[in-house]
C-alpha cells in the first residue's frame, strides 16, 4: 500500500515504511505471534506503518472509511454518538466491521496516546484475510470475545 492507496484520515498520520523496530514489534502482537518470519516480512511490505498523535481522529462514525487498522503501539477510544464505549491498546484491531460489513463506520475512534498502526486497506482485506490464514483465525478468535462481551454486557 502507498500514501496515495490510503484514505484521507489515514493521511493525516505520519507514514513510514516498516522497518527491523516494527517488524519485532509486529511479531510480538496476539495476531501475529508465531508466524513465520518470511509472513511477517510479507504483511510487513503488504502494509505500511502509520502513527497518530496524541487527540487525533483515525475514523469518524458514519464515515464512508474503508481500512483495517492493528495497534502496533499506543491506545485509542472507540466512541459511539460521542460516549466513549471501549479502549483500545496494544494488539487490538479496528474498522474490520465497515471494511466487511461495506458500511460507513459505526464508531469513531481517537487516539488516547501517540499510536502506531498496521494499515490494510479496505480493498486488500480479503487478499490479506485469504493469504495469512492464521491471522483471519484469531482475528474471528476476538471478535467472538468482542461479541460475547457485548452479550454478557447488555444482560
Amino acid at each position: 500500500m502507498t500514501a496515495q492507496g490510503c484514505p484521507d484520515s489515514v493521511t493525516l498520520g505520519r507514514v513510514k515504511t516498516g522497518g527491523v523496530d516494527f517488524l519485532e514489534d509486529l511479531g510480538r502482537l496476539a495476531l501475529f505471534v508465531d508466524l513465520p518470519k518470511t509472513e511477517l516480512e510479507a504483511i510487513a511490505q503488504s502494509c505500511d506503518e502509520v502513527s497518530f498523535g496524541e487527540g487525533e481522529w483515525i475514523i469518524r462514525q458514519g464515515d464512508a472509511h474503508s481500512a483495517v487498522y492493528v495497534i502496533v503501539d499506543g491506545e485509542v477510544a472507540v466512541v459511539i454518538n460521542d460516549e466513549d464505549r471501549r479502549v483500545l491498546s496494544k494488539g487490538s484491531f479496528f474498522g474490520e466491521v465497515s471494511v466487511l460489513l461495506e458500511e460507513p463506520a459505526s464508531a469513531s475512534i481517537v487516539t488516547r496516546t501517540p499510536v502506531s498502526c498496521l494499515v490494510v486497506p479496505g480493498s486488500e482485506v480479503k487478499a490479506f484475510l485469504l493469504e495469512h490464514p492464521l491471522v483471519t483465525y484469531r482475528i474471528l478468535k476476538a471478535e467472538a470475545r468482542r461479541l460475547k462481551t457485548a452479550s454478557e454486557w447488555r444482560t
